[in-house]
Formats: C-alpha cells, structure tokens, sequence
C-alpha cells in the first residue's frame, strides 16, 4: 500500500479476518516479508493498521505506507503465536521487526547420546534423534572456546572412526590424555559413559556432581592400588577446580537462571547474558540485534527473548532481566510449557541480582563499543561504505571528510548544536564542535540549524568560487549540490578559518583554527530540515558542498530537489556508516546538552540570591561539590564558608 488509500484487496482481506489469535505477515509490492506480528485478536489488530494515521508512531507510520498485501495464521492460544512469530522473524528478518543481526542459524553443541560411543562436537541443526544440544552461542567463537574447554577437561572421543576396540593402537590422544582409547579397548563402556556423564553435568553447570563423581573414581581407584590412574583422575580434578575459579561467584544462594543485560546504540542494541547455574556463572553469551530505532526497552528486550529462547534447548528456571519486557506474562507462559515447569520472569530493584543485572548492562554497553570499534577499525568495511556513499548519492569522489550537524533541547531550553567529523569513514574527535544556539527563542529545529550553519560555512563564501580556489562561481544555473563544481579533488584541500578559540568550542570568534571543506554533509533530519539547510548553503555561496539530510523514521536519505528518497540496501555497509555518523553526532549533542543544563541548574539556584556573586559561589561548590549538598548542609556548616556571615548562610539555605 504505496498510499494512504487502501485498495479493494486489502478491503476485502480486512473483512475477512478472525477474531482468533494468530499470526500476521505484511509484505511490501516487491513481495518482501516487512513485517511480522502476533494478535489475541487477529480481525482488531490487523485493522488497526489501516485506520487513521494520526497518532501512530513514525515507525508504524513508514510500515503502513510500504504495505501492499499481508496473509494471517490461526493458532490455538497467544503462547503459539510468540512462538510462531519468533520463528517467522528468524526466518525472514524482516525489516521493520526487532531482529536477531545473524540470518544465519545459532551454533550448538551436541552430545550424541543415540552412539553406542557418543561424541561432542559443533552443529546448527537441531534434530528429534535422542542427543542433548546446549546453546545457543552467539559466534562460531564462543561454541568453540566452549568446546576446547570440555576436550581438555574430560576425555571423550573426537575421531568418527567406527568404534570395534580392535585396533592396533591408539592415536596421539591418548597419549596427552584427552581420550581414554575404545578403539583400543583400553577402557570399558561403563568407563566411557562416566566420562560423557560427566560432560553433560558440567555443560549443565553442575561442577559440584561432577567433582564429587571424578574424587569417588580417584579413591576407588586408589583403593585398588591403580596409582596412576589415581593420579590422573587427581590431574583432572584439579583442572576442573581451577575452572571453576576462574567462574564468578555470582549468589551465595545456589540459583538456576539467565541474566540478562541491555545496551542500545541507534538502530543497534547488544543483548548480553549471564549463564547461573549453582553459585557460579558459568559461561556468557553476546547477542547483537538490529531494527531498534524508535522501540521501546521493553519491547526490544520481549523480542530477543522471544526469538533466543525460540530455539534454545534449556530453559532456567528464572529469567532475570534489566526491565519488564512487553507481554512479560505471555512470556513466561511460553517458557513455562517449553519447559514443562514453572518459569519466573523477573526484574530485581535490589541486592545481588540487580548486582548482576547491572554487570550485564556494563558488558552489553562494552560489547557495543568494542563492535563499533572493529567495524570502523575494517578497513575494507570503510571503504566500501565510502565508495558505496559516492555511487548512490551520485559524488564526484570519494567523501574524504564527512561532517554531521545535530541539534539537542528541551521544549526550546538549553538548546545547542554540535558539529562530528568522519575522516576516510573513521571519527575525527579533536575535530568535533560544539555550539550554544544564540539567536533562536524556543523550540525551533528549522532556524537553529541554519544559525549553525552560517556560523560553520559564512567564511567560505570569499574562498569559493575566486581564481586562487580553482571552484566556480555558484548561482541558479549552478551544478546540483551532488554534482563536481570544480577540478576533481581540489575541493578536498580547500581550508577555511572559523572561529572556534581552542579554549571555548562553543565560540566562533576568528582564531588560528583552519577547517578543512567537507566532501559531505549530513543533516540530523528530514526534508524541512535539509531545506532549510540548503537555503543557507545557497545564501553563503557553498551551494556545491554535497548536502543531505537523513531521516530517522525508514532511514531514508533526502537529496535536494528531489522527491524520493534514496534508501540505502538493508544491512549494507553505506547505511551502516551514515547511521554510526549520526547517531555519533546525536550522542556528542545531548552530552553537550546535559553539561548546559546542569550548568544552568546551578546557576539559576545560586545566582538569584542577594549577596552571592561569583566568588561566593565559587566557594560554595568547591566547598559542598552542588547545589544539592548545598541544600542538604546545616546553615552553621554554609557559614563556616570563606566569605559568608550566618544571616547569609541563613538566606542560601531559605532559597536553594
């Protein structure tokens, strides 16, 4: 559905729903899945989405306009349908749901108890055949480190020879002792299936069962004056015990749960969790998830547990997770019967599991970082996304130097604007400006980015288009903002003075400080925003420099004088890089913005008081550190201040 206008399909298609539970999946002209949800009440929340836009958020706003056709599917009860819905999210990963960032199937370790001689090894297929699975892990890394750890505790069989224990030898294994030998018959079945016990219980987190098993077989073993097996069963608890220190002690009250941690970052959230089994944490996991812009922290956090717990193999018995999660019951319902017994879904507020909650946060917000980190750090990865830029927003070059304004306040308070810089698709920090906006009263996004612009560019206009810059003249028969104005890279090393004092980024007095001209510019914002931008470009004669503006709801790119939008391929490298150079630009403006308005808290408690110029208040906070220990000190500690007298003391405690 292209429009708003809905067709005579859908119309009838909307009649013919149920007012059953079930599935729906939206798909766009070209025939992609765009969007996949459950309903209680398929008839009343399918329609929904064809009533009046007024009022719906921009994210259902832009899945709305993409709609051409959409199908249903009944189940039983809302239990089946997250089920479905998470698997059909997997499946198709459509664009518009919360989603798992691999298409691929998660990694497991499987235990293939159907063999006589049972192995342990690494699959993606999860089949109905009698073998135990665990996982799942987020990377072929993780499942291995995982898988190197139980080799080198417990010696089981890696080879997938046909086990006779007739052959002549063992293999290297044996020797270094990661394999008791079958082939040879150098151990009984009953040995071996000890040893696979024993795997199974530790990958449960059950160390405890296992180091009491491995110190029986040690004493029976020494009983029988069988020395030397004693001291390899010795060797390996030992082992084991340093295993297990290595885990953190996570409760002093033995706990079967998963925590989990949330980090979000744009369009990206990181989803980390803890394995607790016993006292100990047995292992963590990373998942990364995209599509996130615009939800809610609980409505992210629903969906990866709905799509991670769709196929793992062991549910706990608590879920412990940083926010209640939309239709937290449903949830818990669904793992209930997955389980087949009761499982708790659980937000702590305080003592040790909160503890751990915010531990998992921490390393979400980390594993966050360090991802954006790798990817800009991809050499390969920044210049595709370059090269990517240049070809769809038709560019002379490549964009060497990218810069992104933004602007940040409160119902019109405190409002300021910064300025981040892209270097070869990497930030630039000792680059980055920041701007306090000074002509604009109120709320108005529109003239605050113009007044920043001209503050950025009103000193190019008598660079551009002279002899010396080697640039054309810019007027209404002008090349478009997309196209070269000039000889190929001689924008590039074009430079500008600004007034930015390195001692105050929020000035734009003249100083020594040459700005390089940008290949690229990127507004926070849709087309209002782009088109005020552009008239100031025009204004100042900069009308060349490459602007666009990117919108937040579809991640559309506006380009001047055109109607459509350029939206980037899903999941490719440019879309990647525009939205890490926005959402940076975002994050360095309300910083900035926080700074303001806890600057201006303090200034508005301290400096409306008869008596208190800037040296007393000075005093005041170096002495109480805010406004708030101000607040909370006895009038005797206020007088003790260098400065104050008693009844001053007495009107800064009457008016803070």
């Amino acid at each position: 559905m292209a429009s708003s206008t809905i067709s005579d399909k859908i119309r009838k298609q909307l009649a013919a729903l149920p007012a059953r539970p079930g599935v729906y999946i939206m798909r766009n002209a070209e025939g992609e899945v765009i969007y996949v949800g459950k309903a209680a009440k398929l008839k009343d929340r399918v329609r929904s989405y064809f009533g009046s836009p007024r009022g719906m958020e921009p994210k259902t706003r832009a899945l709305r306009e993409q709609i051409d056709d959409f199908e249903y599917i009944v189940v039983g009860n809302a239990g089946e349908a997250l089920i479905l819905e998470a698997t059909l999210i997997k499946r198709h990963q459509p664009f518009f749901n919360i989603r798992l960032k691999d298409d691929k199937r998660y990694p497991y370790l499987k235990v293939d108890l159907q063999n006589p001689w049972p192995r342990v090894y690494i699959t993606r297929r999860i089949e109905k055949d009698g073998a135990r699975y665990f996982g799942p892990y987020a990377s072929a890394g993780s499942v291995r480190a995982t898988l190197d750890l139980v080799k080198k505790l417990f010696p089981w069989r890696s080879c997938t020879k046909e086990i006779t224990g007739k052959d002549p030898r063992p293999c290297l294994d044996y020797y270094i002792k990661r394999c008791i030998a079958p082939c040879t018959a150098y151990c009984t079945k009953e040995e071996y299936d000890e040893v696979i016990d024993q795997v199974l219980l530790f990958l449960e987190g059950k160390s405890d069962d296992v180091l009491r098993r491995l110190r029986k077989q040690m004493d029976d073993a020494a009983e029988r004056m069988e020395y030397e097996r004693a001291a390899m069963i010795r060797d390996q608890i030992k082992a084991v015990e340093r295993t297990i220190e290595r885990q953190m002690i996570s409760t002093t009250k033995k706990e079967d749960m998963d925590v989990f941690g949330l980090a979000r970052d744009g369009d990206q959230a990181c989803v980390q969790v803890f394995f607790v089994r016993g006292t100990q944490m047995i292992g963590r996991d990373t998942f990364m998830l995209e599509g996130t812009r615009g939800e809610s922290d609980a409505a992210v956090l629903a969906s990866f547990l709905e799509q991670y717990y769709e196929g793992a193999q062991y549910i706990p018995k608590l879920v412990v997770v940083p926010v209640d999660p939309a239709e937290r019951e449903e949830i818990a319902t669904m793992l209930t019967e997955k389980r087949g017994a009761n499982v708790e879904v659980r937000t702590p507020e305080r003592g040790e599991k909160r503890r751990m909650v915010e531990m998992a946060n921490e390393n979400a917000k980390e594993a966050l970082d360090v991802s954006r980190v790798k990817w800009l750090a991809d050499h390969s990865k920044t210049t595709q996304a370059l090269e990517q830029l240049r070809e769809e927003l038709s560019l002379p070059e490549i964009p060497h130097r990218i810069e992104c304004y933004d602007n940040s306040n409160i119902q019109g308070t405190s409002a300021v604007s910064s300025m981040v810089v892209f270097i070869d698709g990497k930030p630039a920090p000792n680059q980055y400006r920041r701007f306090r906006v000074k002509t604009v009263e109120g709320a108005n996004d529109f003239a605050t980015m113009q007044e920043i612009l001209r503050r950025r560019f009103r000193r190019a206009a008598g660079g551009l288009g002279t002899k010396d810059s080697g640039l054309s003249d810019v007027g209404p028969s002008s090349p478009g903002p997309l196209s070269p104005a000039g000889g190929e890279g001689e924008r590039a090393t074009q430079s500008l003075v600004l007034g930015t004092k390195s001692s105050d980024r929020s000035s734009d007095k003249s100083s020594e400080d040459a700005w390089e001209l940008p290949d690229l510019v990127i507004i926070d914002g849709g087309k209002g925003q782009l088109s005020a931008a552009v008239q100031v470009m025009r204004e100042l004669g900069v009308y060349q420099i490459p602007t666009v503006g990117l919108a937040k709801r579809f991640e559309e790119i506006f380009v001047p004088d055109e109607d459509e939008p350029i939206v980037l391929p899903r999941g490719s490298e440019g879309l990647y890089l525009v939205q890490r150079i926005r959402d940076e630009a975002h994050r360095f403006a309300i910083t900035f913005h926080r700074q303001v308005r806890a600057k201006g808290a303090v200034q508005s408690a301290l400096d409306t008081i008869p008596g208190i110029g800037p040296k007393r208040k000075k005093a005041l906070l170096r002495k109480f550190g805010s406004v708030k220990a101000i607040r909370e000190a006895e009038v005797e500690e206020i007088a003790s201040t260098v400065g104050f007298t008693r009844a001053l003391a007495e009107k800064v405690k009457a008016q803070v």
